[in-house]
């Protein structure tokens, strides 16, 4: 298996079908015109740069037809794919840079003087441009190579590495998950199963390239799908789907919200849709509810991680059974382990938690879906990955049909008065209140009880509420040790590219502020 050459199969049998729509730029290319510069990108890589396997190859861009053509002609000769998440301040891109070593940096033009910048801070054998606004080197480079199949890509696949895909560091400082041919295409196998996709599909990227999201677009591409490029917009998401028939895409909760909350939501055509998957974070129950109604067709949900891809999966009956009355609470949940990967809760001991729905333990993963480690960083490695289990560092329970819950991060639980408050709970309380877009709820210092219970919240447009009404809209729901103790309003939540809430941002200056007054 070489997942460089997915576009290859559908180049062969239909070279005129579209692979690729960028909304942004309105280009389209189909499947033959990907497959060519594919090759013509790999041949240059090798012949007029001198890379050879293994080499890293980084990219600063957003989502573009450039992007997709590089990630395929590095894993074809079996190069190593280096995203950089282009929302990072320049510290951290050398970071990162310094990290990969790779030997050529490919950025549009919008961040051509990023690069110029980058340029004085890091080594680099090779740095190329595209797009608009760019110097024209990345297509001189193409334009000068052969479409011819590159002698190289025979001997390329299976357990080679093709990608380090950056954390979103949620938690911390970011880390290179390193995943091979093999682990991505056997995370393919776990989203084809899941999400049934069909060679009729049109599957719409929202997701940012330097993300693991680009893999569940790749495996659209395997079954002969276009695939339209979109870097995200709520409207302009809408706009999409009614122009270009789409009918399948991943949206990270917070996209949904925005997307039901937009005022002309009901004026799009939206008849095109199939299937939805959410994820990137817990969505409260009432939210999915939401969701099934505002959207034309079956949703299911994915939880997974850089590090595993898409791990389990809350199937469509499993959604519409949860609504006609059987096992509601299982909306809650993210369903059970995918097709090629088992999951089990443990304790800190590696026993595993009864499924009795009350006990918690950490999510470990056994899958050949899974990372292959860190990069560069063999202790982190060991640490997560144990005896072919990789510990995921999420707390949850499970029922005895063996569907998981998430409570927490291991880190984000809170301790009050020695009960254990879990973050998701109290968020799922909160988005009780109709006028609730989005929460975080985290821990913050308290003198008498060690750690209180912070709500930040955003209202939807239009929509208002007082700290009483967000406090008492949760009390109905949980314990009164669970309820916030302060709540305060903002306009948006910071977030990680990932479209995971970054809690640690909101955290932190409380827990400074505390050490500070000591």
């Amino acid at each position: 298996m070489n997942i460089g050459f997915i576009p290859s199969k559908t180049a062969r049998l239909e070279p005129h079908r579209e692979a690729l729509i960028d909304v942004h730029s309105g280009r389209r290319v189909t499947f033959g015109e990907l497959d060519g510069n594919v090759c013509r990108l790999a041949n240059a890589l090798i012949d007029q740069l001198g890379l050879s396997k293994g080499d890293r190859v980084a990219v600063l861009s957003k989502n573009s037809i450039e992007y997709m053509e590089i990630y395929y002609a590095c894993a074809r000769v079996g190069m190593i794919a280096q995203p950089i998440n282009w929302r990072l301040g320049p510290d951290e891109m050398v970071r990162i840079l310094e990290d990969g070593s790779p030997s050529v940096v490919i950025s549009s033009g919008e961040y051509r003087e990023d690069a110029e910048q980058l340029k004085n801070k890091i080594s680099v054998s090779h740095w190329l441009n595209f797009g608009d606004d760019s110097d024209g080197s990345y297509q001189a480079l193409l334009e000068g190579s052969s479409t011819d199949e590159p002698k190289a890509s025979a001997e390329v696949g299976g357990d080679d590495p093709a990608l380090i895909l950056y954390t979103g560091g949620t938690t911390g400082q970011s880390k290179g998950a390193l995943h091979t041919h093999r682990s991505l295409y056997m995370g393919m196998i776990n989203q084809t199963v899941a999400e049934r996709v069909v060679p009729s599909d049109v599957y719409m990227l929202t997701g940012q390239m330097f993300h693991i999201p680009v893999a569940l677009g790749m495996n659209y591409h395997a079954h002969g799908c276009p695939m339209v490029l979109i870097n995200f917009d709520a409207r302009l998401a809408l706009e999409t789907i009614h122009k270009e028939r789409v009918s399948a895409f991943l949206g990270i909760t917070t996209m949904l919200n925005w997307m039901m909350a937009d005022e002309k939501f009901a004026e799009f055509d939206l008849s095109s849709l199939r299937n939805i998957q959410y994820g990137g974070g817990p969505m409260p129950s009432s939210v999915v509810a939401a969701a099934l109604d505002a959207f034309p067709c079956t949703i299911i949900q994915g939880y997974g991680q850089t590090e595993g891809m898409t791990m389990s999966f809350l199937s469509q009956e499993d959604h519409l059974r949860a609504l006609a009355g059987d096992h509601p609470e299982r909306l809650d949940s993210c369903g059970r382990e995918g097709f090629v990967t088992e999951m089990r809760l443990v304790d800190p001991e590696g026993n595993t938690v009864p499924r009795d729905g009350n006990t918690p333990g950490e999510i470990i993963v056994r899958s050949e879906a899974n990372m292959v480690g860190y990069w560069q960083r063999p202790d982190l490695t060991a640490e997560t990955i144990r005896d072919g289990w990789m510990w995921t560092g999420d707390i949850a329970v499970w029922d005895e049909a063996g569907y998981i819950f998430i409570v927490d991060r291991a880190k984000d639980m809170i301790i009050s008065g020695g009960e254990n408050i879990f973050c998701t709970q109290v968020e799922a309380a909160i988005h009780k209140h109709p006028g609730v877009l989005e929460s975080a709820v985290f821990g913050i210092p308290d003198d008498v009880w060690g750690e209180a219970v912070k709500a930040v919240v955003v209202m939807k447009p239009g929509q208002s509420a007082t700290e009483k009404d967000i406090i008492d809209t949760a009390a109905e729901h949980l314990a009164s040790y669970q309820k916030p103790k302060s709540v305060d309003f903002v306009e948006s939540l910071p977030k990680a590219p990932t479209g995971k809430i970054l809690k640690r941002d909101l955290r932190t200056p409380y827990w400074e502020a505390a050490r500070t007054n000591v």
